[in-house]
């Protein structure tokens, strides 16, 4: 039978006990940080990720507004690389300080507590990344007026680009289908338009995006050959006119410069011959885009401009806050198997818990929807259930092996009552 008998300790010495561990940690982040330090602009670009995929395509960028805040992100990023590397170490020393108040055959379960630890830890910063920080940002940075247009808008693109370079390959039928599908993809679900295309706008946003969006299919004609000297001639028409168009645009000309577009649209027109039908479909795909990205500049009169500082202590401060919380089952488990958790008390105050949950994820989503703050409370009241099912299971384990120890610790002394006496 093993000894029973423990050391006891004073109060001060549970305390130096607890330094002397932290101390283990703290060596153990700063070393896994300063490790880290060599791929910390790797880890912010992809902390990144969710914050830049919400901005507007034309504005996925952040911003530093001091010579040394950009060293500071990169030290801060090691860092907390560093408390994540040190999970392990973290959970082995807490391990360790309370192992002495655990029977000795919870006392082995070190490998398990700390495997498990560390993967509850990593899944809780996974979850947020994957399920929590996307969703956020998205609400955050997206307007709800403008939202549903910058996705069609977002849609169309793709296909109207890929239309044109189909139509100058010479497949005018499949340039026809996607174009199609490009002017389509501006319709609310069949709809009403975003935009529509028959009315010709003369405002500067809109003519500027019409514009660029002709100077493309103009750069994609001139790359190909042109067989007859008409065709010839006709592009370079069209070519001048665009160039004209843009400086009458440049001078406050709008109503001129979109004329002369026209004509340009005319003369590339009749630059590709044959192509007649697979023109008119993609340029009717890109004027609409035009009048959509128009429309949305009037409605969207305010940028996002963020600071690479302050968008990574949120981004860290919501994954070390989902990591924490996906160790509740854990502590809750060391707490019942020392004894200073029971189930009846947890079982009892379930509904105070749950209220909790709700009020603390409130309190640290930074959005006012009910879909982020659902994503947050309920894993929370999850990890806190599945806390409470383990606490009953630890502790009905701990009062079984209790009675058997003490079984054993009787028989024990009987043993030695009703053995003779040494000589």
């Amino acid at each position: 039978m093993e000894a029973t008998d423990e050391k006891k300790l004073s109060l001060l010495e549970h305390l130096s006990e607890l330094r002397t561990r932290l101390w283990r940690v703290v060596l153990a982040v700063l070393a896994l940080g300063i490790l880290s330090l060599s791929y910390a602009r790797e880890i912010f670009a992809i902390l990144m990720k969710p914050v830049l995929a919400a901005l507007p395509e034309e504005g996925r960028a952040l911003v530093y507004t001091s010579g040394i805040e950009e060293i500071n992100v990169l030290l801060k990023v090691g860092l907390y690389a560093g408390i994540f590397l040190a999970a392990p170490v973290a959970l082995y020393q807490l391990w360790q300080f309370v192992a002495p108040g655990l029977l000795s055959k919870e006392r082995r379960m070190v490998g398990p507590f700390v495997t498990a630890g560390t993967l509850f830890f990593v899944g809780g910063a996974l979850f947020c990344y994957f399920a929590i920080l996307p969703s956020m940002f998205k609400f955050l940075l997206n307007e709800g007026d403008t939202a549903d247009i910058r996705e069609r808008i977002s849609a169309s693109k793709g296909r109207a680009d890929s239309a044109a370079r189909l139509m100058m390959l010479g497949e005018a039928g499949k340039a026809v289908e996607l174009a199609r599908a490009a002017d389509d993809s501006l319709s609310a679900n069949g709809e009403g338009k975003v935009a529509d295309p028959a009315v010709m706008s003369d405002s500067a946003l809109e003519v500027r995006e019409r514009l660029t969006r002709f100077g493309r299919l103009l750069d994609a004609a001139v790359a190909q050959p042109v067989s007859t000297n008409e065709g010839r001639k006709e592009l370079s028409k069209a070519v001048l006119l665009h160039e004209e168009a843009t400086r009458q645009l440049e001078q406050g000309q709008t109503p001129t410069a979109a004329v002369k577009l026209e004509d340009a649209k005319d003369a590339l027109r009749a630059a590709l011959p044959g192509k007649e039908l697979a023109f008119d479909a993609v340029w009717k795909a890109h004027r609409h885009l035009a009048a959509a990205q128009g429309k949305l500049g009037q409605e969207e009169w305010t940028r996002p401009m963020l600071s690479m500082k302050e968008q990574l202590s949120l981004v860290l401060l919501l994954e070390v806050a989902f990591g924490l919380i996906f160790e509740l089952p854990l502590i809750m488990s060391v707490l019942a198997m020392i004894g200073l958790l029971k189930f009846r008390w947890v079982a009892k105050y379930q509904r105070h818990a749950i209220l909790a949950c709700v009020v603390v994820a409130a309190i640290v989503t930074p959005t006012g929807d009910v879909i982020n703050l659902s994503l947050m409370a309920v894993p929370m009241i999850v990890c806190y259930e599945l806390g409470v099912v383990l606490v009953w299971i630890f502790e009905r384990r701990r009062s079984e092996r209790e009675a058997q120890e003490e079984k054993e610790q009787q028989l024990a002394e009987r043993e030695d009552e009703g053995s003779p006496a040494e000589p």
